[in-house]
Formats: structure tokens, sequence, C-alpha cells
């Protein structure tokens, strides 16, 4: 079965693209507690990446790490919604599933913690 967005003329796409990706903003930040901490987290400290940054790179490895953090909490939390979707069933590959997902959250919030660690000591 093919997408019926795939059936859109090609000037349409983007701004469909657009519009899925808001509405998929929206959902993370109604059904998902971390995401709401995370986006609060990020607009509290992009400021202090701007001020505490003294190159464009610094800046831009300071706020690309809190980016990162949200893109991969949006990637857990679909993934969530997927598994939960097919079952709300414990299963071990659900749980191993969702561990993983966890654990990429995790390591996203190690390498900005290192990222701001660093720029910060030196």
């Amino acid at each position: 079965m093919q997408s019926p967005y795939k059936t859109k003329p090609l000037l349409a796409r983007p701004f469909i693209a657009v519009r899925c990706a808001l509405a998929g903003l929206a959902a993370a930040w109604l059904h998902e507690i971390p995401f709401r901490l995370e986006v609060i987290a990020f607009f509290l400290l992009t400021p202090v990446s701007i001020f505490l940054g003294e190159t464009g790179v610094e800046r831009a490895l300071l706020i690309g790490s809190l980016l990162l953090v949200l893109i991969v909490e949006l990637g857990n939390s679909a993934l969530e919604a997927a598994l939960d979707r097919i079952s709300l069933e414990a299963h071990p590959l659900t749980g191993r599933a969702k561990d993983i997902g966890s654990a990429a959250v995790f390591l996203a919030l190690v390498n900005a913690a290192v990222i701001w660690l660093v720029i910060l000591l030196t």
C-alpha cells in the first residue's frame, strides 16, 4: 500500500512535511513528559550557550548537543508509541527495544554533558 502523501504534487510536499513535523512536535509536547523537560532545558540553556561559547564553533557545539537530545528523544518516543500500538502486552523484545531507545537518549545526554563540561572547563 502506498502512502497517500506520495501522491501529492511535488510543490505541496514541503508544506505537508512541515505540517506533519509540527503535529509531531505538538504530540510529543502533549504526551511525553521527558520531551517537555528537555525542551525547557533547551530554552533555558540556549542563551547560556550563546554567552559561554567564545567562538561560533563552541556555540554551535553547545546548542547542537542540546538539539541532539531533543532529536533522539523524539525518535525514542516514536519507537515507544509504535511498540505500544502493536501491543501493550509485556514482551522481552518490546522491553529490549524500549531499553535501547532509552539508552540512545542517555548517550545523547552524556554527549551534551561532555561537550558542555569540556567547553566550560577550558
